[in-house]
C-alpha cells in the first residue's frame, strides 16, 4: 500500500526537470523577442510567437506548484521553489508585456540599441537554462551559480547602459517634432529593460538558494 502511494507521488527530480522546461520557455520566447527586433513583416508573427511561449510557461508553472502541493520532501525549501518558479514566469510574462506593446503601438522598426538589449536578452536566457541545470547538484556546482549570478548582475549593468545611449539618441533624433515616435520608444527600451531585471531577479533568487544551502 505504502509503495503504491510512493509511486503517485512526485520524485524530487521532477522539479529539475521542471525548472529545465521552464528556462527552456524563457530562451524560445528570448529567441522570438530578438527576431521581432530586427523589424520588417515577420515582428506580428515573432509577438505570436511570444504570446505562445508564456501560455507555456504558465503550464509549467502551474505544474510546478501542483507538484509542491503533491510532495512531501521537497528537494530545497518549498518557498524557495515557489518564488523561483513564479521568478521564471515573470522574466517571459514582461517578455510578453513587450510584445503586446510594440502591437499596440504598431511598430514595426527599432533601434540599434534595441536590438541589441535583445541580445543580451536571449544571453540572459541561455545562462538560466545552464544555470537551473545546475541545481540538481546544488552544494557541487555553488560556485558555479555564483559565477551565473555575478554574470547576469554584469549583463544587467551593460543593458542599462545601452537602454540610457539607445534612450538619448531617441530624443536626438525626436526633438525635432517627433514626440510620438518618443513616447513610443521610450516605452519600448522600459519594457526590455525589465526583462533583463527580471533576469536579474532569477539569479538573485538561485544565489540565494546556494547560500541557504551552504
Amino acid at each position: 500500500m505504502l509503495g503504491w502511494f510512493q509511486a503517485l507521488m512526485p520524485k524530487e527530480e521532477r522539479f529539475f526537470h521542471l525548472f529545465s522546461r521552464h528556462a527552456e520557455t524563457l530562451v524560445m520566447g528570448a529567441e522570438a523577442l530578438r527576431e521581432m527586433l530586427d523589424g520588417g513583416p515577420g515582428v506580428t508573427g515573432c509577438c505570436e510567437r511570444i504570446v505562445r511561449h508564456e501560455h507555456e510557461a504558465d503550464l509549467v508553472a502551474r505544474e510546478t506548484l501542483e507538484a509542491v502541493r503533491r510532495t512531501f520532501i521537497t528537494p530545497f525549501d518549498r518557498g524557495d521553489i515557489k518564488d523561483l518558479a513564479s521568478l521564471l514566469d515573470d522574466a517571459i510574462d514582461q517578455m510578453q508585456k513587450t510584445a503586446k506593446a510594440i502591437t499596440l503601438f504598431e511598430v514595426a522598426e527599432f533601434e540599434p540599441q534595441m536590438r541589441e538589449m535583445g541580445d543580451i536578452i536571449l544571453i540572459a536566457a541561455q545562462k538560466t537554462v545552464q544555470a537551473v541545470g545546475l541545481l540538481s547538484a546544488l552544494r557541487q556546482n555553488a560556485s558555479q551559480l555564483h559565477a551565473f549570478a555575478e554574470e547576469i548582475t554584469q549583463w544587467e549593468e551593460k543593458a542599462d547602459q545601452v537602454h540610457d545611449q539607445g534612450l538619448k539618441a531617441l530624443f536626438l533624433r525626436c526633438r525635432g517634432g517627433d514626440a510620438m515616435g518618443f513616447i513610443v520608444g521610450r516605452e519600448i527600451y522600459s519594457h526590455l529593460e525589465k526583462v533583463v531585471d527580471r533576469f536579474e531577479d532569477v539569479a538573485n533568487r538561485i544565489s540565494g538558494i546556494v547560500i541557504e544551502h551552504d
